[in-house]
């Protein structure tokens, strides 16, 4: 990353429309530059709102027989405030600063409105959700228990029926935590008899999310870097300056150029996923819409500017090649190992599991989706100027991005014994006879897991195109359980 860029990372790319209608975005598609242009939200990287899907979308029908029992889930939290109270400050005190020096222009006056506006009203929240992130959870929830209603359902344990129970760890993050309990609130609107647990504390935080961002030297490469380099130093930030600041002798003393450009669109990019309240106080105090104010880049900035952060993203928890190293995918070895934990736990209780539900963060769920080898998040590109061809963070980690792994049995969902008995048939176990698909972004995924290989090595889905094959394996995107867990447990040593 450039000199100027922040510690922690510079997730908002300039500013898009702040008002848009959003369709589902296909789990992996060519992005040209045509089509950045024409979804000026896209380059709003992960500070995009979630996606909705639309009403057309459709889901493959489970073989015949198959009932959904259980959900295993990760969610990033949210659209929420700026995560950093500093950078509020910065660009409030810099622009009041030139503006005291009579160096602004008629725009940078409504900028610094703008600031002015942020720093009273929205900087005290640095960090919190937003209401549109409230939504955003209770969205996905509502969808949730529509899709899958068998899931949350009274059903039978032993003799009696029992309600279901669901559990849900959040991150020790307050977005995270407000998160949960707003997917859970709409659950049980949807459920009221389901039996939620919700915790969160640092003990949790391994499979939450394990990234360390004061564990970066690996995302150092040489390799990296130069292609990397390329990429930032298309970024201009002087036009910027220009519209802004009259006094260009002023700026040209008084302004970090690279990190004035880029906290600016950190703030500002954040702005669809605000609440209608604050939007109108920024309105009122610029005397300009939201919509005239993000116009302060154009088009082909906001495209340059995501490029590289686009590069960053995938370079840092992805599957770059440049990186050549698996430090970044490793964060999520413990998230995964706990997907198979309590999915083990889950089919082996008598009392009854819906769901097992988790709520963190961008670092968690990136690194996931690419240990896991999904299509949203498995490209090999190591021409960063072509990455956005394939691989595209706004697809993998906009605000409340999810995955959703559900467990389908035939029958009626009855849980199966504990434990299978000493000398019984493979087919008494609890993972037996169970089918799992993928859905990222409430979108189904083609897994690279393998249908009863006969060599559980196979690590691609080249290598799993390639293995013999048992008979009756399901059709994508279902798949058998036990051969989802022998191809994923491989990735959590």
């Amino acid at each position: 990353m450039p000199h100027f860029l922040n510690n922690r990372f510079t997730s908002a790319i300039a500013p898009a429309a702040f008002a848009f209608a959003i369709a589902a975005l296909p789990a992996q598609a060519q992005t040209t530059d045509a089509e950045l242009a024409a979804h000026p939200e896209y380059t709003l990287s992960g500070a995009m709102p979630y996606p909705e899907p639309g009403k057309n979308v459709k889901y493959a029908k489970a073989p015949a027989g198959y009932k959904p029992f259980y959900i295993s889930h990760y969610a990033r939290h949210g659209s929420r405030f700026h995560h950093s109270a500093d950078e509020y400050k910065y660009i409030a005190e810099t622009l009041a600063k030139a503006d005291s020096a009579n160096a602004l222009t008629p725009l940078g006056k409504q900028v610094n409105a703008l600031a002015q506006t942020l720093k009273s009203e929205a900087m005290p929240r640095t960090g919190d959700l937003t209401q549109a992130g409230v939504h955003q959870h209770m969205g996905i929830a509502k969808r949730m228990a529509k899709n899958f209603p068998e899931v949350f359902k009274e059903r039978k344990a032993g003799n009696k029926k029992a309600v279901p129970h669901v559990k849900a760890y959040a991150s020790t993050s307050g977005r995270c935590i407000v998160s949960m309990a707003a997917f859970i609130g709409e659950l049980r609107v949807q459920f009221p008899k389901i039996e939620p647990e919700l915790v969160s504390g640092k003990s949790y935080m391994p499979f939450i999310c394990a990234f360390d961002w004061g564990k970066l030297d690996y995302s150092k490469a040489p390799a990296y870097i130069a292609e990397s380099d390329k990429l930032w130093q298309k970024v201009d930030p002087k036009p910027l300056l220009q519209k802004l600041f009259a006094d260009t002798a002023y700026a040209a003393k008084n302004i970090d150029a690279g990190t004035f450009y880029n906290r600016l669109l950190e703030i500002t990019d954040l702005f669809p996923g605000m609440d209608s309240t604050l939007v109108a106080s920024v309105e009122k105090a610029a005397n300009a819409p939201v919509s005239t104010l993000r116009e302060i880049y154009t088009p082909e900035e906001r495209i340059t500017r995501w490029k590289a952060q686009n590069a960053w993203w995938y370079s840092l928890l992805g599957t770059s090649p440049l990186i050549n190293k698996s430090n970044g995918t490793d964060f999520a070895k413990g998230t995964l190992q706990n997907i198979l934990d309590e999915a083990d736990t889950a089919l082996a209780s008598i009392e009854p599991v819906a769901a097992t539900l988790r709520f963190g963060h961008d670092a968690g769920l990136l690194p996931l989706a690419a240990l896991m080898q999904l299509p949203v998040a498995n490209a090999k590109v190591s021409d960063l100027s072509k990455l956005h061809e394939q691989w595209n963070d706004f697809r993998v980690i906009p605000m409340a991005a999810n995955m959703q792994i559900v467990f389908y049995r035939k029958g009626d969902g009855t849980a199966k014994p504990a434990a299978a008995k000493a000398g019984a048939t493979p087919d008494a176990a609890p993972g037996a006879n169970v089918l799992v698909k993928v859905l990222y972004n409430e979108i189904e995924q083609v897994l690279p897991v393998p249908c009863g290989a006969s060599d559980q090595n196979a690590t691609t889905a080249n290598d799993a195109a390639t293995k013999p094959a048992k008979q009756n394996c399901p059709a994508a995107p279902y798949y058998r359980w036990e051969d989802f867990r022998a191809f994923y447990s491989q990735f959590t040593k």
